[in-house]
């Protein structure tokens, strides 16, 4: 609504423009490697804020019933994140990224969450967590507090600029957040050069509303 207002458009022109805008903010699949810090967070679903008659029982935890997870990985010494709108937090799910993104031989530092478990047992990874339910949160060298540093702006970005992401284009939100996580150290031109090298072609009204 700001930016219909700014430079005099509609609401449906300015939201359009905004969410093309986003599509250029994609992750590529850039290989983690060294020390990364994996986790997950939940967006949306504040139970507390609602009716009475509009609250939805069982919704605490990782419930995923009017939340939607989100899982990032930090590779500590470039500070680079990857992170996406994930379906569940089980630990197929959670490994199976991993896999993908983070190079073997890495160490991997998580917190005391079941479904990392399995990653104990593998030969491709050294696994190190924290155990936040006994109030540990960093013990040496292995705590998350990087990749929850990200959390805190996302939810802020949510909180403070958006008030309500879709989870139907809740991943575009998630791509901004990166992109603007993994260029913090560049300058504003550096930024939007990079930007504009990932604009080359079209994007139409129709896959602005598609969401794979």
């Amino acid at each position: 609504m700001q930016l219909s207002r700014d430079i005099n458009v509609t609401q449906k022109t300015a939201w359009f423009m905004l969410q093309k805008i986003r599509t250029l903010y994609a992750q590529d699949k850039s290989e983690l490697f060294g020390d990364v810090e994996c986790d997950e967070t939940y967006i949306g679903g504040k139970e507390t804020n609602k009716h009475e008659s509009k609250k939805v029982g069982g919704t605490q935890g990782r419930s995923t019933k009017t939340k939607s997870g989100v899982f990032g990985m930090v590779e500590r010494n470039s500070g680079n994140i990857a992170a996406m709108r994930i379906p569940d937090s089980k630990a197929n799910t959670l490994t199976s990224i991993i896999n993908l993104y983070v190079k073997k031989g890495s160490r991997i530092f998580t917190d005391e969450y079941i479904g990392y478990h399995s990653l104990k047992d593998s030969e491709s990874y050294e696994h190190l967590t924290v155990n936040h339910k006994d109030k540990e949160f960093v013990r040496d060298d292995s705590h998350t507090n990087t990749i929850e540093g990200f959390w805190c702006q996302l939810k802020r970005m949510v909180m403070g600029v958006y008030h309500f992401m879709s989870a139907k284009y809740l991943q575009r939100y998630i791509d901004e957040a990166v992109f603007r996580y993994n260029t913090c150290r560049d300058s504003e031109g550096e930024r939007f050069r990079r930007m504009f090298d990932m604009s080359i072609g079209v994007v139409s009204y129709k896959r602005v509303r598609m969401v794979a």
